[in-house]
Protein backbone atom coordinates (compact mmCIF):
# COMPACT_ATOMS: atom_id res chain seq x y z
CA UNK A 1 0.00 0.00 0.00
CA UNK A 2 0.94 3.63 -0.67
CA UNK A 3 1.97 5.56 2.06
CA UNK A 4 -0.68 8.86 1.53
CA UNK A 5 0.87 12.07 0.50
CA UNK A 6 1.19 14.44 3.48
CA UNK A 7 2.22 17.71 1.28
CA UNK A 8 0.10 17.32 -2.23
CA UNK A 9 -1.99 19.20 -4.31
CA UNK A 10 -4.99 18.33 -6.43
CA UNK A 11 -4.91 17.20 -9.44
CA UNK A 12 -8.24 16.59 -10.70
CA UNK A 13 -11.41 14.98 -9.75
CA UNK A 14 -11.42 11.17 -9.96
CA UNK A 15 -14.45 11.52 -12.56
CA UNK A 16 -12.29 13.93 -14.76
CA UNK A 17 -10.88 10.67 -16.09
CA UNK A 18 -12.71 8.54 -18.02
CA UNK A 19 -12.73 5.09 -16.44
CA UNK A 20 -10.33 2.86 -18.10
CA UNK A 21 -9.11 6.10 -20.10
CA UNK A 22 -6.38 8.50 -19.57
CA UNK A 23 -5.85 12.46 -19.41
CA UNK A 24 -3.40 14.43 -19.93
CA UNK A 25 -2.69 17.97 -17.62
CA UNK A 26 -0.54 20.86 -18.78
CA UNK A 27 2.82 21.97 -16.55
CA UNK A 28 2.43 23.81 -13.67
CA UNK A 29 3.62 27.26 -13.57
CA UNK A 30 7.53 26.88 -13.91
CA UNK A 31 7.81 22.84 -14.92
CA UNK A 32 8.74 22.26 -18.85
CA UNK A 33 6.06 19.06 -18.87
CA UNK A 34 3.06 18.09 -18.04
CA UNK A 35 1.82 14.90 -16.61
CA UNK A 36 -0.82 12.78 -17.63
CA UNK A 37 -2.64 9.91 -15.74
CA UNK A 38 -4.51 6.58 -16.39
CA UNK A 39 -7.75 4.97 -14.39
CA UNK A 40 -8.97 1.58 -13.87
CA UNK A 41 -11.61 2.18 -11.45
CA UNK A 42 -10.08 4.13 -8.77
CA UNK A 43 -6.66 2.94 -9.12
CA UNK A 44 -4.80 6.08 -10.97
CA UNK A 45 -1.12 6.30 -12.16
CA UNK A 46 0.39 9.55 -13.09
CA UNK A 47 3.63 9.96 -15.14
CA UNK A 48 5.65 12.76 -16.85
CA UNK A 49 3.92 13.43 -20.41
CA UNK A 50 7.89 12.79 -21.64
CA UNK A 51 8.96 9.63 -23.36
CA UNK A 52 12.22 8.59 -22.30
CA UNK A 53 13.38 8.16 -25.49
CA UNK A 54 14.11 11.95 -26.88
CA UNK A 55 11.30 13.59 -24.14
CA UNK A 56 8.70 14.12 -26.15
CA UNK A 57 5.47 14.42 -25.52
CA UNK A 58 3.24 10.84 -25.70
CA UNK A 59 0.11 12.14 -26.74
CA UNK A 60 -0.56 13.11 -30.29
CA UNK A 61 -3.94 14.58 -29.60
CA UNK A 62 -4.84 15.87 -26.22
CA UNK A 63 -5.80 13.00 -23.57
CA UNK A 64 -5.02 9.91 -26.20
CA UNK A 65 -2.14 8.33 -24.32
CA UNK A 66 -3.61 4.96 -24.55
CA UNK A 67 -3.55 2.40 -27.61
CA UNK A 68 -6.75 1.62 -29.21
CA UNK A 69 -7.24 -1.58 -26.95
CA UNK A 70 -6.87 0.85 -23.90
CA UNK A 71 -4.23 -1.90 -22.53
CA UNK A 72 -0.70 -0.02 -22.66
CA UNK A 73 0.32 3.43 -22.74
CA UNK A 74 1.41 4.57 -26.56
CA UNK A 75 4.50 7.03 -27.42
CA UNK A 76 2.51 8.65 -30.49
CA UNK A 77 6.17 9.75 -32.12
CA UNK A 78 7.64 6.00 -32.07
CA UNK A 79 5.24 3.56 -31.13
CA UNK A 80 6.57 2.52 -28.16
CA UNK A 81 4.75 0.80 -25.50
CA UNK A 82 4.41 1.24 -21.73
CA UNK A 83 2.68 -0.80 -19.00
CA UNK A 84 0.10 0.97 -17.51
CA UNK A 85 1.16 -0.35 -14.30
CA UNK A 86 4.28 0.71 -13.53
CA UNK A 87 5.75 2.66 -17.03
CA UNK A 88 8.11 0.21 -17.82
CA UNK A 89 8.56 -0.33 -21.82
CA UNK A 90 7.84 -3.51 -23.38
CA UNK A 91 8.68 -2.53 -26.94
CA UNK A 92 10.07 0.53 -28.93
CA UNK A 93 13.42 2.28 -29.41
CA UNK A 94 13.23 2.75 -25.37
CA UNK A 95 12.55 -0.96 -24.57
CA UNK A 96 13.45 -1.57 -21.16
CA UNK A 97 13.40 1.74 -19.98
CA UNK A 98 10.51 3.42 -17.85
CA UNK A 99 8.26 6.64 -17.79
CA UNK A 100 8.53 9.01 -14.68
CA UNK A 101 6.54 8.16 -12.18
CA UNK A 102 4.44 10.37 -9.73
CA UNK A 103 3.19 9.36 -6.79
CA UNK A 104 -0.42 9.48 -6.39
CA UNK A 105 -3.47 8.66 -4.91
CA UNK A 106 -7.24 9.17 -4.74
CA UNK A 107 -8.60 10.08 -1.16
CA UNK A 108 -12.14 10.29 0.71
CA UNK A 109 -13.11 13.21 -1.56
CA UNK A 110 -12.38 11.06 -4.77
CA UNK A 111 -9.52 13.66 -5.73
CA UNK A 112 -6.32 12.54 -7.25
CA UNK A 113 -3.85 13.79 -5.00
CA UNK A 114 -0.27 14.18 -6.08
CA UNK A 115 3.06 15.98 -4.58
CA UNK A 116 2.96 19.50 -4.45
CA UNK A 117 6.24 19.13 -6.67
CA UNK A 118 4.82 16.96 -8.99
CA UNK A 119 6.00 18.14 -12.82
CA UNK A 120 8.89 20.16 -11.43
Amino acid sequence: MTKPITAGRVLCALEDIPDGNSKGFPPVPGAFMGLFAVRRGRQVWVYVNSCPHIGVPLDPVPDRFLDAKKQNILCATHGARFRVEDGFCTSGPCYGESLEAVRAHVDEQDQVIVPEDAGL
